[in-house]
């Protein structure tokens, strides 16, 4: 027997509806803070993950399907979607046209590491992208935007804060990381021996509790930001509060990419593992640049769809549509008739076999049905249905035209 491939899962209901559920949630609230959608291909060249998300990263070090295509192009499986997004807006010329350009996007996303709970090898992401303005204010409205969207789900969450600095204030404290981290080196890990190296700043992420014991006294990001990150820091901070959102300063937050800078802000719960995180995002106002095109401020986040499936609050399903069925083989064909009719302006589902009424109104209350249709001998011979409404329990026969 074929398999699906390990990581690679396929989503029935009831996990399906609640996908659908997300999927519409997080579009409408998208599209009323003034996003529209964008798709990029599932395919795109390695080069474009290489330069954004960085060599140094495990995502290109160690997760990207990878290939040569028959063409010998080298070419992967997008793992995250900024960079296609990106890639798209540089081509398009969108950043030498200026302006502010908002985009959301959902699909499916690639990276080969070991699958566990809410971490597959093929998992699904909706992510929005802002580009064109520079105010940290766009910042806070995109947090706020997340909050709305899991507010609205029913998921609770803590939201935690940081600001990873910009051009300025980023090298001077990259070297006093980098001297804090040569004087422990034998205390802490070689994935962090080896960041020292590449990316200082991914060590405060690391997993390993003893290393994130011993960066406790590790130099903090905050407390070396220039006076225009400060200020930014403070302003995101004052705006949040205004509108009611809480959070918590996280020192060592660290945004998984290479391209951010300045606010980096993740989104955890205690629903799925020891404050997981369910959502994050940042700026990254050098990325457009990074990739050829004009230099273009932008920030955005990214919203793991499998991480969050079984802490949606879905809404009660209210009956709807029509069940029909027949009571004699020869009503099929009629039934049939109305059904494709009435599809036209409602949701019909027909069951092909007849049966006796009782059995007919338990199939419809199965497909939580609005109304029960049924034709029996008397109805064919007369041209009518009989109709049941399954909410009020009234009941009548009307002529087939009539529905």
């Amino acid at each position: 027997m074929i398999q699906s491939l390990r990581g690679m899962n396929d989503i029935f209901a009831p996990d399906s509806e609640r996908f659908e559920y997300f999927i519409e949630t997080a579009t409408t609230i998208a599209k009323r803070y003034g996003f529209s959608y964008f798709e990029s291909p599932l395919l795109e060249e390695t080069a474009l993950f290489k330069r954004s998300v960085g060599e140094s990263s495990d995502i290109v070090g160690k997760e990207m399907y990878q290939f040569l295509d028959k063409g010998d192009n080298d070419i992967c499986l997008r793992p995250e979607g900024t960079a296609g997004v990106v890639r798209a807006f540089i081509q398009k010329k969108l950043d030498k046209q200026g302006g502010i350009h908002r985009f959301f996007y959902h699909g499916p996303m690639f990276r080969y590491e070991r699958p566990q709970k809410g971490r597959l090898r093929e998992f699904h992401q909706f992510g929005i992208e802002s580009f064109g303005v520079a105010s940290v204010v766009e910042d806070a409205t995109l947090i706020m935007m997340l909050a709305d969207i899991l507010d609205t789900l029913g998921i609770s969450y803590k939201l935690k804060l940081n600001s990873l600095g910009c051009q300025e204030c980023m090298p001077p404290y990259r070297s006093k990381l980098v001297s804090f981290l040569e004087a422990v080196e034998e205390e802490i890990c070689e994935d962090c021996v080896r960041r020292k190296g590449t990316n200082p700043i991914r060590v405060l992420d690391c997993k390993n509790g003893s290393c994130q014991e011993r960066y406790i006294e590790a130099p903090k990001l905050i407390d070396n930001l220039c006076s225009c990150c400060d200020v930014d820091f403070s302003v995101l901070q004052k705006m949040l509060s205004e509108n009611g959102i809480d959070f918590e300063i996280d020192t060592h937050l660290v945004r998984g990419l290479d391209y951010y800078s300045k606010t980096a802000f993740e989104f955890v719960s205690d629903e799925i593992g020891a404050q997981s995180a369910i959502a994050g995002g940042g700026r990254y106002d050098r990325l457009v640049e990074f990739l050829d095109g004009k230099e273009t401020p932008a920030v955005g986040f990214a919203i793991g769809i499998e991480r969050l499936l079984e802490l949606i609050k879905m809404p009660e399903v209210e009956r709807s549509g029509y069940y029909m069925g027949t009571m004699d083989d020869e009503g099929l064909p009629i039934i049939m008739k109305a059904a494709q009719a009435k599809r036209k302006s409602d949701k019909v589902i027909v069951e092909y076999k007849s049966k006796n009424l009782k059995n007919h109104l338990k199939g419809a209350d199965k497909v939580n049905a609005r109304y029960c249709a049924v034709i029996g001998e008397n109805e064919r011979n007369e041209g009518t249905i009989w109709i049941k409404d399954l909410v009020s329990k009234t009941e009548e026969t009307l002529p087939l035209d009539a529905i």
